[in-house]
């Protein structure tokens, strides 16, 4: 088997070199135009917003800070730039039902022109129509009518007046209204001379009176409906007045409009119910009508002018006066009400009012004809507002309702807006999870998120992405206002790009993390009055973004350096090995070593995982557990009985474990338990393992590596410690300079690792050993040492199961005689 060679500094970490850069500055570059390493998402994006047909609307997935909503708005923004400006939205009075208001649709820049023009036209109603009700010739003809209607009624009571006279009797008015009475010579008679009177006379009179007194009430009760009549003439009067007051305002307004129906059927209910409510122009409080019997006159109350004006008003919700192309509009909070509308009261004497002035529009309503951008999780967080999104992209309209109209859950009277049609193409932004939750639950996803554009948080590394790298930092640095770049600061950002992803052939897309770190890098060229940002600004702002979140990370190292965690860096141990394992903590991770013991008896063939009993340990440690147990079973027990219990442990563990990164350590530990060889202290393993005994990449090698190196640093470099890696994740490395520079002295090593019999050999100095023909190991190897053990519990568990023939005869003639005593 070949001897494994730890890594060379090259291999540690891929550098840039500054001078693959012809630039000085960043200064001296082009503006990046295009989003870099979102190729695939950028296609999905004109794709999506390209294509009319109903429900392609798109979703944006991927890591928040990758550029989503950058990428989504410049896209939009190229696109909308060409299309045409959608209408203005109105809302006016229904004067036949006010509680469904009219939504009025007018050209761009129109909807504004229309509200102005309508406040003129009330302060010229208000001046123009009590100035037609103050002419001579007004008066005249309302007189006229009064005169009439008092006419009439003198006229009845004269007839009926003359009637009783020549019947010697008096019509005679009294504090409780009209009265009959007898005369005598003109005089009207006391009642003790009518009672002197012959009976036959008083008859008479008293039939007289009665019939008088029928004619009177039948003149009495025609008097109502003379009322009405005048009442029904002066209106006429009153519109005909207003009539020919207004047409000519109303034709101004007709000829402005003309190519536009809908506004000229609004005009005309504007014009007739101006007409039919013109007293409300007047400058009196109340409305006086004509006289009824007795001298009587109605007054009615009305309300101020400026009520009543709101009524001709004009709400314009939606205004495009100001717009070029398609809008584009990104709604921060999407509640119910501001994605969709809502209608507000106002408090009036302990009751809440509203009419059609009180509208207001939506996210929707603004982005109509145009686009609308929204957070999926906000979106999610608010109640109702995903499922009345999904209502209007699929009925087509905005409806204007509360959440408890929509479902039912008040029925108290409300304005029911005219809905308005929709035609919008909304972008979601979320993180994969959102979308593939969304996809899975809801059926109607499928059917209005049609595109999906999936954005990378990786990108390819060459030499012309590094040089997109250095247009991307020149643009972010013009974008934000800060110091340009030199050539080292890019290289160094460049870096830890890389390192963000743990790829010696990627860059991060993470676009949030490296504006963070230019803008530090800035601040620090500022501390140190440089104009220009260098490579050491770079550095400084990675160790200071390091310095603010390592806390916990210095405790849990600080307590291994105290020995308050028992972690062995030199010396070795039969049955414990160094593990390697990472904590994240918020944007922070760094590297962990722990104390993996394993200890092994004769048994039937068990692994106890110990941190799974006691519900410390996460399936995926606990797969790798029964893993490195297979492998054992079918390496050392393939043709005879495991006859071992064996309990695995991580020392002085208090919290959860979970991941499969520690499962060759744990085998390693088991071997070396198994063989009683003792395993390096100065070493420390990574790497999960799988059934033929490979070692397969993990996670976090980076950090793992360099967590271990700092105990040995701490404690005084040997130039005998190092980590056991997989082969598979030299790629990954992207170290720190001082571990490159202990390795390239020689004072610290990386082993990259295939096999477990790599790795068994490295932790020990011993062979694994390869089996010969005979199916044999070589004596001095692990493997022979591990088979000698099992083979050794094996026989020692057949001589406790099956005792020998002499201990078995005493046994049954023993049984005997108790049998007969019996």
């Amino acid at each position: 088997m070949a001897t494994v060679i730890p890594l060379d500094e090259e291999a540690l970490c891929r550098t840039c070199d500054p001078d693959q850069f012809t630039f000085e500055t960043t200064a001296e570059l082009d503006e990046l135009q295009e989003v870099i390493g979102q190729d695939r998402a950028v296609d999905a994006i004109h794709f999506g917003i390209g294509i009319q047909q109903p429900g392609y609307n798109l979703f944006a997935i991927g890591p928040n800070g990758t550029g989503k909503h950058t990428s989504v708005q410049r896209s939009l923004e190229m696109k909308a730039t060409g299309e045409p400006v959608p209408p203005d939205w109105c809302y006016v009075n229904n004067f036949n039902q006010p509680h469904i208001p009219h939504a009025l649709r007018l050209p761009a820049g129109q909807g504004t022109m229309l509200k102005q023009d309508m406040n003129h036209l009330i302060e010229e109603l208000f001046a123009v129509v009590p100035g037609a009700f103050e002419t001579e010739e007004y008066h005249l003809q309302k007189r006229a009518i009064e005169a009439e209607f008092q006419e009439k009624q003198e006229s009845a009571l004269e007839d009926l007046r003359k009637d009783a006279e020549s019947s010697n009797i008096a019509l005679i008015r009294t504090p409780s209204g009209l009265a009959f009475a007898p005369l005598k010579d003109k005089e009207v008679i006391k009642p003790d001379e009518f009672m002197e009177l012959p009976q036959e006379r008083r008859e008479e009179i008293e039939s007289q009176i009665e019939n008088l007194q029928s004619r009177l009430q039948k003149i009495i009760r025609q008097v109502p409906q003379w009322v009405r009549e005048g009442r029904s003439r002066v209106k006429e009067l009153n519109e005909e007045v207003a009539t020919f007051s207004v047409t000519p305002l109303f034709k101004e307004l007709r000829e402005k409009y003309s190519e536009l129906p809908a506004v000229l059927e609004y005009l005309s209910a504007v014009q007739q119910d101006v007409i039919e409510h013109n007293d409300m122009f007047l400058d009196s409080e109340g409305e006086t009508a004509p006289p009824e019997a007795g001298g009587r006159r109605l007054v009615s109350a009305k309300p101020s002018k400026e009520t009543f004006a709101n009524r001709y008003k004009v709400n314009v919700i939606v205004d495009q006066s100001q717009s070029e192309g398609a809008p584009i509009v990104y709604e921060q909070n999407p509640t119910y009400p501001n994605l969709l509308g809502r209608t507000e009261h106002v408090a009036q004497m302990g009751a809440l009012l509203t009419d059609f002035t009180l509208i207001k529009p939506g996210a929707l309503h603004l982005a109509n004809g145009g686009y609308l951008i929204v957070d999926a999780r906000k979106l999610l967080l608010q109640p109702y507002s995903y499922e009345g999104l999904k209502r209007a992209l699929r009925g087509g309209e905005i409806r204007i309702e509360s959440p408890g109209q929509a479902y039912g859950l008040v029925s108290t009277v409300s304005l029911e807006p005219q809905p308005i049609p929709l035609k919008v193409k909304v972008v979601l932004l979320g993180e994969r999870f959102i979308y593939y939750l969304m996809y899975e639950n809801d059926p109607d996803f499928s059917e209005l998120f049609k595109v999906m554009a999936d954005f990378e948080d990786q990108m390819d590394r060459s030499d012309d992405s590094n040089l997109a790298y250095a247009q991307l930092i020149g643009t972010l640095a013009r974008k934000e206002n800060l110091r340009h770049f030199d050539r080292s600061a890019v290289a160094r950002v460049i870096e830890r790009s890389g390192r963000m992803v743990s790829d010696t052939e990627k860059l991060s897309t993470h676009m949030q993390s490296v504006a963070d770190l230019m803008r530090e890098a800035d601040y620090w060229a500022g501390e140190m009055n440089d104009d220009i940002v260098k490579g050491e600004h770079v550095l400084k702002a990675i160790e200071s973004q390091i310095r603010r979140a390592n806390r916990i990370e210095e405790r849990m190292r600080e307590a291994i350096l105290r020995d308050t965690i028992f972690i062995d860096t030199t010396g070795e141990r039969v049955g414990q090995i160094n593990g390697l394992s990472v904590l994240m903590l918020g944007n922070y991770a760094f590297g962990r070593p722990s104390r993996i013991t394993a200890r092994v008896r004769m048994g039937k063939g068990e692994v106890i995982d110990i941190e799974r009993q006691v519900e410390l340990g996460g399936p995926l440690h606990s797969k790798g557990v029964l893993i490195l147990a297979s492998y054992l079973g079918s390496s050392y027990a393939s043709d005879r009985p495991l006859s071992l219990s064996a309990s695995l442990v991580f020392e002085q563990s208090y919290g959860g474990v979970d991941g499969d990164s520690a499962s060759s350590a744990e085998l390693y530990a088991l071997l070396s338990a198994l063989s009683e060889i003792p395993i390096k202290q100065s070493l420390a393993v990574t790497g999960s393992v799988n059934q033929h005994g490979q070692v397969q990449a993990i996670g976090g090698v980076n950090e793992k590596i360099e967590g271990f190196f700092e105990i040995c640093q701490e404690r005084g470099l040997t130039g005998d410690q190092g980590v056991l890696i997989p082969k598979a994740n030299v790629k990954n490395l992207m170290l720190r300079q001082d571990v490159i520079d202990a390795v390239s002295d020689k004072m610290f090593n990386i082993y990259p690792i295939e096999t477990i019999e790599q790795g068994i050999e490295v932790l020990t100095g011993i062979p694994a050993g390869e089996m010969d023909e005979e199916g044999s190991y070589p004596e001095d190897s692990i493997n022979h040492r591990v088979i000698a053990r099992l083979e050794e519990m094996a026989e020692t568990q057949r001589e406790f199961s099956n005792p020998p023939e002499e201990e078995n005869e005493e046994e049954e003639n023993s049984r005997k005689e108790d049998d007969s005593e019996s």
